[in-house]
């Protein structure tokens, strides 16, 4: 018995191995599937059929059919078919995945076993292939095509470029290879010159979609090579005009090319485009050059067709034009005083550079003399330099000096500066907002008197003085009434702006006013310092922030203060106080104090102080000193009145006769 026992596993075992081992399942149970291959989110139907007498170890039991999808059990129903057969049928109302496999398994020993499988895919028809378009390459003469694949149909699909002649039939062109969505018609499929229908073909099983239908001459669509720029010059007499020679690529010799020729100078936000150039080789002309400035070339050619494709622009080639002299004139501004030795005037003189198309080349330097310069005499020159300011001295009386700039092939004609009192009428309203973080946009109000020009300051406010001499600009429209500051603005300064009115024959007064272009929280609080404290009350004082850690205008500054019994208390103090008296404290009480500096745009706490008020105030202490001080006064002229009066003296200290001195003593005998 105990062998027999012990044996029941092992034939349990080999039952189980011959009804999975590939020869029974495949005798013994078989799954039909309506269709492998479905639309996505559509009904799928299969059928399960079980021979038991060829299923090892079936034979005398009752067979049980089971499905499931991958590792899901799903439900079917089942039957009994011909010839002792066992058949389930399954029904999947809607099929998700677009992967799966459908098992059928049979119920033996207690566990469920597979029998038989089925594989469904699902998935979309195949979509319509988008933006094809074909390049032919010269150097091989294949037809390079690409398109932009459609949504993912989730199933097996192959794809293939179509192409026909005028008079042959559709041919496989190519296939990509590898996901791609291009590939190479070689060149002996294709009829040059002659019309040619392409499209994109794409197959799945559920269907076949096509791309729209190109129809070409691969000549029309063919790419060249980039042309060659040979040479660049100036067209002599007229140096603001080049003539460029050029050649195209080769193997164009047979066909009608257009090309385009681009340049630009480093400033220049673009390109400039020069259009129409047509010819396999010769030389293109363009005027309206800047002097003195280097440009860079580039050009490009395709055939004369419209839905040709243009080549890749040429490597680029560099040329700087002739320099001429100096034109136009400098703006200036200027400010006199007195020099302390007599008879001279200080006078600090700046100006702005001139503009690229004024410059024509590269400035060397700028003259400063006190007369005009004329053929055959130089005057004398108080100030040459290359930098757009200088300082020098003039005598007194002075009305004019005159300015010029020169490059390496002259100088331009003199700039007459005169030097106006500052008495004319001042201007109102002036206010300053920014734009963006760095550049303030300023208003004013215009003044009754005719304005030919105005002159706009600005100085970054410093806790240490300095001076920008770039930091000005001049407006010459009259009657503007807004300007914008752009150069050297930066967020989180302050900036003094200042705006002087220049009159026909005087300068106008300054008006002044601040600005940030940008406000943020104050980098750090003043710390606090304890001036005075009494038992009720206590003086706190603070040094104002430097303007560097300020970040914007200071609107506020709030004490708060408290002890470990009480809440928080605080005051909001005016930012043009340094000093705040906080009242009705407890005496002897500990407290902790702290300032907060704010701007419009947030706070910044400063550390803790700790005080200590004190028992009592300060007139109570004096009241105090002066009693004890009375009292002790008048002890002492007790004291003396009491040393001075023998009476109260011996009133208050009789005298004690001395006994030994007394006659009863002497009676005592020896």
């Amino acid at each position: 018995m105990a062998r027999r026992g012990a044996g029941t596993p092992f034939l349990l075992q080999l039952s189980l191995l011959l009804l999975l081992c590939p020869g029974g399942t495949l005798g013994c149970a078989s799954v039909a599937v309506g269709s492998p291959v479905v639309p996505l989110g559509s009904a799928v139907t299969a059928t399960c059929t079980i021979q038991s007498e060829l299923c090892h170890g079936l034979e005398r039991g009752k067979v049980r059919i089971s499905w499931m999808l991958d590792n899901k059990p799903v439900a079917g129903s089942q039957r009994r078919g011909p010839g002792g057969t066992e058949v389930s049928n399954l029904t999947l109302p809607r099929l998700n995945r677009t992967q799966a496999r459908l098992w059928c398994c049979v119920e033996w020993n207690g566990t469920k076993q597979r029998v038989g499988m089925a594989e469904i895919r699902a998935g979309y028809p195949p979509a319509k292939p988008l933006n094809l378009s074909c390049v032919l390459n010269l150097g091989d003469y294949g037809l390079t095509c690409q398109w932009k694949p459609g949504a993912d149909s989730h199933l097996p699909t192959s794809v293939t470029l179509k192409c026909a002649g005028s008079r042959a039939q559709a041919v496989t062109g190519c296939t990509p290879q590898g996901g791609h969505s291009h590939c190479t018609v070689p060149r002996r499929l294709l009829q040059l010159y002659r019309e040619m229908e392409i499209w994109v073909s794409v197959t799945n099983a559920l269907g076949t979609a096509e791309s729209e239908h190109l129809y070409i001459d691969p000549m029309d669509v063919a790419k060249l090579d980039p042309p060659t720029l040979q040479s660049i010059q100036s067209i002599p007499f007229q140096t603001d005009c080049v003539a460029l020679a050029w050649d195209a690529a080769q193997g164009t010799e047979h066909m009608e090319l257009q090309c385009e020729l681009r340049y630009r100078a480093p400033e220049d936000p673009a390109w400039s485009l020069v259009t129409g150039i047509v010819g396999r080789a010769g030389t293109a002309q363009r005027c309206g050059f800047l002097f003195g400035t280097q440009y860079h070339f580039q050009m490009r050619c395709r055939r004369s067709s419209a839905s040709a494709y243009w080549s890749e622009w040429s490597p680029g080639r560099n040329y700087t034009t002739h320099e001429k002299a100096p034109t136009g004139k400098l703006d200036t501004w200027w400010g006199a005083q007195p020099a302390r030795a007599g008879g001279q005037l200080e006078v600090e003189l700046r100006w702005k550079a001139p503009q690229r198309y004024e410059a024509n080349g590269r400035v060397l330097g700028y003259h400063i003399t006190l007369s005009p310069r004329r053929r055959g005499r130089d005057p004398p020159t108080v100030c040459n330099t290359t930098h757009t300011q200088c300082n020098f001295s003039v005598p007194m009386g002075t009305r004019r000096v005159y300015v010029s700039v020169y490059n390496a092939a002259g100088e331009s004609a003199a700039t007459e500066v005169v030097l106006l009192e500052r008495k004319g009428q001042p201007l109102a309203g002036l206010r300053a907002v920014p734009r963006d973080n760095s550049s303030l946009r300023v208003h004013w109000e215009a003044p009754l008197a005719p304005v030919a020009a105005y002159v706009l300051e600005w100085q970054l406010v410093t806790s240490e003085p300095g001076h920008c001499s770039a930091c000005w600009q001049m407006e010459r429209d009259g009657a503007a009434t807004t300007a914008l500051i752009q150069y050297g603005i930066e967020p989180f300064q302050r900036y003094n702006i200042s705006l002087y009115p220049l009159y026909k024959d005087a300068v106008g007064m300054p008006i002044h006013t601040t600005a940030y272009s940008q406000q943020k929280a104050p980098s750090h609080a003043p710390k606090l310092h304890l001036r005075r404290i009494s038992k009720s009350e206590a003086e706190l004082c603070w040094e104002p922030l430097p303007v560097e850690m300020q970040n914007g205008f200071i609107t506020s500054y709030t004490i708060f203060w408290g002890n470990s019994i009480a809440d928080m208390a605080s005051a909001t103090v005016n930012p043009s106080l340094s000093s705040f008296v906080i009242q009705g404290l407890k005496p002897s009480t500990l407290y902790k104090v702290h300032i907060m500096a704010s701007t419009v745009a947030g706070g910044t706490n400063g550390t803790s102080l700790t005080l200590v008020t004190t028992a009592l105030d300060d007139t109570e202490i004096q009241f105090l000193f002066l009693t004890l001080g009375l009292v002790f006064l008048l002890l002492i002229l007790l004291l003396i009145c009491f040393q001075k009066n023998e009476r109260m003296k011996e009133q208050l200290w009789p005298s004690v006769p001395d006994p030994a001195n007394s006659s009863l003593g002497k009676w005592v005998p020896a």
